[in-house]
C-alpha cells in the first residue's frame, strides 16, 4: 500500500538518539551508531521524531510501504517490557537493545554480605548504558544533575583501578577519536545544553590523538554557554598517572 512512512539520510544522521527517544511505536534503532527503521509495520508515519532530529537527516516520504500494525507494536514493546530487571531501569523502550539507554542501580558495598577474602573481587561502577559517546542519548534521565566521566577508550586498560577512582558516583561516556573519526564536541553540547551537568572529569591517554577529547568538552562548554567545573587527567602508557 502507498502510504506515509518516515525516511532516514544517514549521511546526515549523527547518531545522537533522539528520534528512537521520540518514537513511541519502537520503529526506530541504532546501527552502527546510525539511526534506521526496525521494521515498516511499527512506524506509523506521523513523525513524532521529526522535531528532535538535530541534523533534519529525517524526512516523510509516501511510498510503497508495509501497513501500519499496532498490535505487532503492542507485542514488540511488551516483549521489551518483559525483558527488564529491577536492577535496569530503561529510559525509553524502543530501539536496538545494544544501544538502549538504562540506568544501572548500584547496591552499596557495604549493604552487601562479605564474601570470603579469596573470592572478593571488585565491583562495576559503570551506573548506565550505552557508556560510547555515540551512542549515548543527550536527553537521557541519567545525565540529569551527573557529575560526568568522559573517558579514552584506552584508559580502562592502562589504568587498573578506574572503576573505583574514576567512575564510582559518576555517569561515563567513552570514546576513542582516533578510531570513530568524528568531532564529539555537538553530541557533548547536546548533552550538556539539555542537563544540569554538576561537574565534568575529562580522562585522557598521554598520546596526542587524545587531545580531541579534551577539545571536544570545551567546545560543548563555549557552544552550550555552560561553563562547567571541570578537570583533566592524563593518564601514561604504562599506567600511572601523569597529573592528578
Amino acid at each position: 500500500m502507498i502510504r506515509k512512512i518516515v525516511k532516514i539520510d544517514e549521511d546526515k544522521c549523527n547518531g545522537c538518539g533522539l528520534c528512537i527517544t521520540a518514537c513511541h511505536e519502537g520503529a526506530l534503532q541504532l546501527v552502527d551508531g546510525k539511526a534506521r527503521l526496525v521494521s515498516e509495520a511499527y512506524c506509523d508515519g506521523l513523525g513524532n521524531c521529526l522535531p528532535e532530529c538535530p541534523t533534519g537527516a529525517i524526512t516523510i516520504e509516501e511510498r510503497e510501504a508495509q501497513a501500519f500494525d499496532e498490535a505487532a507494536v503492542l507485542n514488540n514493546m511488551a516483549q521489551k517490557a518483559s525483558t527488564q530487571t529491577p536492577a535496569h531501569h530503561q529510559a525509553h523502550s524502543g530501539g536496538c537493545p545494544g544501544s538502549r539507554a538504562m540506568f544501572i542501580r548500584r547496591e552499596a558495598v557495604e549493604s552487601r554480605p562479605a564474601a570470603p577474602a579469596d573470592t572478593q573481587r571488585p565491583q562495576s561502577e559503570l551506573r548506565q548504558w550505552p557508556c560510547q559517546i555515540r551512542l549515548v542519548p543527550p536527553n537521557a534521565p541519567y545525565f540529569q544533575d551527573a557529575h560526568l566521566l568522559v573517558a579514552a577508550d584506552c584508559t580502562a586498560y592502562a589504568y587498573a583501578n578506574i572503576h573505583q577512582d574514576y567512575m564510582k558516583n559518576r555517569i561515563t561516556i567513552i570514546g576513542c577519536p582516533k578510531l570513530d573519526e568524528v568531532d564529539y564536541s555537538e553530541k557533548l553540547t547536546a548533552i550538556l545544553s539539555l542537563n544540569n551537568i554538576k561537574s565534568i572529569t575529562v580522562l585522557r591517554m598521554e598520546v596526542p590523538c587524545c587531545g580531541a577529547i579534551v577539545n571536544a568538552v570545551k567546545n560543548a562548554m563555549l557552544n552550550s554557554g555552560k561553563m562547567i567545573p571541570w578537570q583533566v587527567v592524563t593518564i601514561g602508557t604504562d599506567g600511572t598517572i601523569m597529573n592528578d
